[in-house]
C-alpha cells in the first residue's frame, strides 16, 4: 500500500506552483471543461430515468439520474496517465477520487482563489466580486434573471413568477427549471457543487496522507462527508422530490449555494485538520460516530419515504399502511414525528462532520451553524406554502404532528 500511494498520491495533490502559474484564462477552461464534461455525461452515460414532481400544471420534469457514472468516470480522467497501483481493499476506491490540481493549499487563500475559479462562469449568476476583488463585477450574473423575464412559456417550469422585487426576483429567482441548451440547470448545478464538494474534500486527504497527519480525526471527517456524497449520488433520484427541485426558482441564491458555497464553504472543516492536529478522545470518536448514524437514518429515512409515498401513496411506511392527512399529506414514519424531521437529520449529519474538529475554535462549526439558520428560515416559508396551499388539511396535519423539527423542543 505504501508503494502504491507513493506513486499516485503524489501527482494528485494540489500543486501551488501550478496555481501561482494558471491564468485566469486557463482557469476558466478547467472549469468550462469540467461543467461541460457534467453536461455531456449528464445525457449520455447510462442511468435511471425518474419522473419528477408532478407540478401545479399537472406536467412532470424527467431527470437521467447518473450521479455516480459520472463521478466515477471524471474522476478516473484526473489520475495520471498510465497503470493504476494497485491498493488493497476498499483504499483504492477511496484514492482513486483524488483530483484538484488546481487549489492551493494554504487555507488564507483558498476562498479568494476557488471562488474566482468557479466565478468564472460567465452565463452563471453568481457575484463572485463580493469574496474577490479582483474578479469583475460581470453583468452576465443577471443572465437567468433576465432570460426569465423574456420567456413567454406557460409551462410551470417555464413561465416567469415576478413579484415586482427587482432584489427578490434576482435572489430567488424568476423560473422554476430553467434550462440550457437542454440541461436542467437546477439539478445540473447541485450535482456540480456536491461532486466538486467530494474532490476537494479527497485532495485534502491526499495532502494529509503525504505529510504523515491523517489521524482518527482526518478519517471520520473524511468517511462521513464521503459517505454523505456518494451516497447522494446513489439515491440521487431522492432529490427529485425535494423542496429546492419542487419549489424553489433558480436565482442567485441557489446557483451561488451551489457552484461557490458548497464546495468552498463544506470543506471548511478538511482545511482546518490539515492545519490543526486534533486528538479526538476514542469516546468523543464513538459519540461522533453515534451522531452519524442517527443523523443518516433519520436524513435517508424520511427523504426515502417521502420519496416513496409521491410514487405510491399505498406504500408500506415501517410496514405498516401509511396514514394520510387528506389524501395529501402523509403523517406516518418519520412524518409522524416531525412535519420537517428530514432537517433534524440534516443538521446532526452536519454536526458530525464539525466534531471531529474537536472544540479549539469555532471555524469548523460554520456549516452546522450555517444550516441551522438556513433549514430554520426554510421551515418558515414551506410552512407558508403549505398553509396556503392546503388550507384546512394542513391544519389538521399540524394537530396531528404538532412539531416542526425536534420533538418536544421545536
Amino acid at each position: 500500500m505504501e508503494a502504491a500511494a507513493a506513486a499516485v498520491l503524489p501527482a494528485l495533490v494540489p500543486s501551488q506552483s501550478a496555481v501561482g502559474a494558471s491564468s485566469l484564462i486557463s482557469r476558466v477552461v478547467v472549469l468550462l471543461a469540467y461543467l461541460g464534461y457534467l453536461a455531456v455525461a449528464g445525457a449520455i452515460l447510462p442511468g435511471k430515468l425518474v419522473a419528477g414532481a408532478v407540478l401545479p400544471d399537472s406536467s412532470r420534469l424527467h431527470y437521467r439520474c447518473n450521479g455516480t457514472p459520472a463521478a466515477a468516470a471524471i474522476a478516473r480522467t484526473m489520475l495520471p496517465p498510465g497503470p493504476i497501483p494497485e491498493f488493497p481493499g476498499q483504499t483504492a476506491a477511496l484514492l482513486r477520487v483524488i483530483f484538484l490540481h488546481h487549489f492551493d493549499v494554504r487555507f488564507p487563500q483558498v476562498c479568494s482563489r476557488s471562488c474566482c475559479f468557479w466565478g468564472s462562469l460567465r452565463w452563471v449568476p453568481t457575484w463572485v466580486g463580493c469574496l474577490q476583488r479582483n474578479v469583475p463585477n460581470d453583468k452576465v450574473s443577471f443572465a437567468l434573471y433576465f432570460a426569465g423575464l423574456q420567456s413567454r412559456h406557460k409551462s410551470s417550469s417555464l413561465k416567469p413568477h415576478v413579484s415586482g422585487n427587482f432584489l427578490q426576483d434576482w435572489w430567488l429567482g424568476v423560473q422554476l427549471n430553467p434550462h440550457f441548451m437542454g440541461v436542467d440547470l437546477k439539478f445540473f448545478f447541485v450535482r456540480a457543487g456536491m461532486m466538486a464538494w467530494l474532490f476537494i474534500n479527497l485532495s485534502l486527504f491526499a495532502k494529509s496522507y503525504l505529510a504523515g497527519s491523517v489521524n482518527l480525526s482526518v478519517i471520520l471527517y473524511q468517511f462521513f462527508c464521503g459517505w454523505y456524497i456518494i451516497d447522494y449520488f446513489v439515491h440521487e433520484e431522492f432529490m427529485t422530490s425535494t423542496w429546492d427541485i419542487i419549489a424553489e426558482r433558480l436565482g442567485f441564491m441557489l446557483v451561488f449555494g451551489d457552484l461557490v458555497f458548497i464546495p468552498f464553504t463544506f470543506t471548511i472543516q478538511g482545511w482546518w485538520l490539515l492545519r490543526n492536529k486534533v486528538e479526538l478522545p476514542l469516546l468523543a470518536a464513538v459519540a461522533n460516530c453515534c451522531i452519524f448514524v442517527i443523523g443518516y437514518l433519520v436524513f435517508r429515512g424520511a427523504n426515502k419515504q417521502k420519496h416513496v409515498f409521491k410514487k405510491d401513496p399505498k406504500a408500506l411506511i415501517w410496514g405498516k399502511p401509511p396514514k394520510v392527512v387528506g389524501g395529501k399529506l402523509l403523517a406516518s414514519g418519520y412524518w409522524g414525528i416531525a412535519r420537517h424531521c428530514n432537517y433534524l437529520g440534516d443538521l446532526l449529519l452536519a454536526l458530525s462532520f464539525s466534531l471531529p474538529c474537536g472544540a479549539s475554535s469555532v471555524i469548523p462549526y460554520f456549516y452546522p451553524t450555517y444550516l441551522l439558520i438556513l433549514l430554520i428560515w426554510r421551515e418558515r416559508r414551506d410552512e407558508a406554502r403549505c398553509s396556503q396551499k392546503y388550507k384546512e388539511i394542513w391544519v389538521e396535519y399540524c394537530k396531528l404532528v404538532p412539531w416542526r423539527i425536534l420533538p418536544y423542543v421545536y
